[in-house]
This record gives C-alpha cells, sequence and structure tokens, in this order.
C-alpha cells in the first residue's frame, strides 16, 4: 500500500477516532512526510508496510544533522505513533521504532512575563484606532483567562457566561472547560463589543465569533502573534514573547499567590498534571517562603 493512502487514513484516524486538532494532526503529518521525503531524495522505494528499522534509523541519523534534541524526539515520537496505528490496523505486526531511543532532553522551561511587562505591553497598545479597544480586550482575555491562542480566535458570544463569572473554552480535541473570567477583563469585553464590535460588517458565519478582524471575518492566530510582537518591539522588551506566554503567566502568577496547582491545572485544561507541575519551578524563591512559613522546623 502506498504512503499517500495510509497517510491520508491515518490522519483521519486521529482527527475521528483520537479527537485531535488540527494543528496536532499537521504536525504528526509531517514527522511522516519528511521520512518520505528522503526515501524520495535517496531513491529508496519501498512501503510503509515493508520498512525496516535500519532504513528508519539512518534517517533519523541523516536528521540529527539538522534537528535539536528536542525536534529529535518529537519526531521519533511522530513516527512511532503511526507505526504503532499500522499495527492496530493490522498493516503492519512489529513497530520499526521500537528499539530506537529518542534523545534524553530536559524539560523546556516556558518563559514568562512580570506583571508590570504586561502592564506595559497592554499600555503600549493604541487606544484611539478601534483595534486598539479589540487588542486590550483580546490580551486581557489571553492573560486573564489563561487561553491558547487557538481559544481565544475561536471564542464565541455564546460562550461568555458574564453573570456567572465565566466562559466556555473548546480546546484540545473539542474537549470544553468552564474557565473564571474576572471583572477588569468583562469591563474590557464589554467595552470592545459595544463600541467597535457593534458596528463592524459583520460577515456571513462569523455573528457569533467574539474577536473580528475589520472585514468582519475570524480573527487568524498569526494576526494575534503579529499584534503582540509588535507591542513588545514598541516598548523594546528583549524577550521571545508570544500568545502562550500571557498563558504562561497566568499560570506562574497564580501559583505564586498560593493558588491550588489542581484548579490550576483545570483551568489550562490539561490532561495530566505533570503538565501543570512545569510551574513549580518558576519562582523559587516563593517556594523557600512556603517553607519558612509552613513547616515546623523554621
Amino acid at each position: 500500500m502506498k504512503w499517500n493512502h495510509l497517510i491520508r487514513d491515518y490522519r483521519l484516524y486521529l482527527k475521528i477516532e483520537r479527537g485531535l486538532s488540527q494543528n496536532s494532526i499537521d504536525s504528526y503529518g509531517l514527522d511522516i512526510e519528511r521520512l518520505v521525503s528522503y526515501l524520495e531524495a535517496n531513491g529508496i522505494s519501498i512501503s510503509p508496510i515493508a520498512i525496516s528499522s535500519d532504513i528508519i534509523q539512518q534517517f533519523i541519523y541523516e536528521s540529527a544533522k539538522s534537528l535539536n534534541a528536542r525536534s529529535q524526539s518529537r519526531l521519533i515520537s511522530g513516527l512511532k505513533s503511526f507505526f504503532s496505528y499500522l499495527i492496530f490496523e493490522d498493516y503492519r505486526t512489529d513497530n520499526p521504532l521500537e528499539l530506537i531511543e529518542s534523545p534524553k532532553i530536559g524539560r523546556k522551561l516556558p518563559d514568562t512575563l512580570s506583571e508590570e511587562e504586561i502592564d506595559a505591553i497592554i499600555e503600549a497598545i493604541d487606544l484611539s484606532k478601534p483595534q486598539g479597544e479589540r487588542n486590550r480586550a483580546m490580551l486581557e482575555t489571553l492573560y486573564g483567562c489563561g487561553l491558547r491562542v487557538s481559544e481565544l480566535v475561536q471564542l464565541k458570544l455564546s460562550d461568555l457566561f458574564f453573570e456567572e463569572g465565566f466562559i466556555k473554552v473548546t480546546g484540545k480535541g473539542d474537549k470544553q472547560r468552564f474557565v473564571p473570567i474576572v471583572a477588569s477583563t468583562i469591563k474590557y469585553i464589554s467595552i470592545y463589543r459595544k463600541e467597535v464590535r457593534n458596528h463592524l460588517n459583520i460577515q456571513a458565519g462569523f455573528e457569533d465569533t467574539l474577536f473580528l478582524n475589520r472585514r468582519g471575518k475570524q480573527l487568524t492566530r498569526a494576526m494575534v502573534f503579529t499584534i503582540i510582537k509588535q507591542l513588545v518591539e514598541k516598548i523594546g522588551l528583549k524577550k521571545n514573547v508570544s500568545p502562550h506566554t500571557f498563558r504562561h503567566s497566568f499560570a506562574t502568577h497564580l501559583l505564586k499567590n498560593n493558588a491550588d496547582l489542581r484548579a490550576i491545572q483545570l483551568m489550562l485544561g490539561h490532561e495530566s498534571i505533570t503538565t501543570t507541575e512545569i510551574y513549580v519551578h518558576l519562582d523559587k524563591s516563593h517556594l523557600t517562603e512556603v517553607v519558612e512559613k509552613y513547616h515546623p522546623r523554621k
């Protein structure tokens, strides 16, 4: 069976059976396409059912010349998943990556912003322009609710439950969760809706979308990245800041102020508490204060 047929079926499996987001599906697909490109470039004609571990080992060795350890690890993991799917569908009886070990990597610590830096970025927004009110509301929502950028741009008017103090968020794999929203964020969203959004020529299909561009359509993830990048450059902040940085900062600041780790996990939409535990490292001084305050041998 040809690669393109199985890749297509695998992508459908990831979407329907595992409920992964389109971004995750594309990442998995890219891993396999890297392998296919390597085979074509080296004149190797072999099906995914017959390919051996030796060929894949050589591919990974060649890839290591241009990929860092983290990218190598992700590539190996992606390929293992694909061949596990082939076993699941009875195309193969073995996984050719079974004995291939991923390079050891340390857990990547997320970048964060201080409260003062977040304030400075938001204060740099030009509120004299209509999109300024929208941008302020967006960044306040990113930081105030700890959203992923994909969750932000997909937020609907029907997801806002301001009277109850929550918003409904659709996360990875279309899993939904309710996240508390503070009064200040509600205020900025309400200003944007009343003073800007209500005056847009909203295109068909986007009537329920909260954050819109000037043409009345849903904002793209890339546009949110661009908005933040321009604001960071404007204030001369020498940090690599993305929408995800606001999410990391949300979790870090909550933890610093003694929020329960399990509560943070639920608000972020992490399936595993170990994913949330990455934030524990971020403020060693805070952990020292906790020990000094609560330990009986202080």
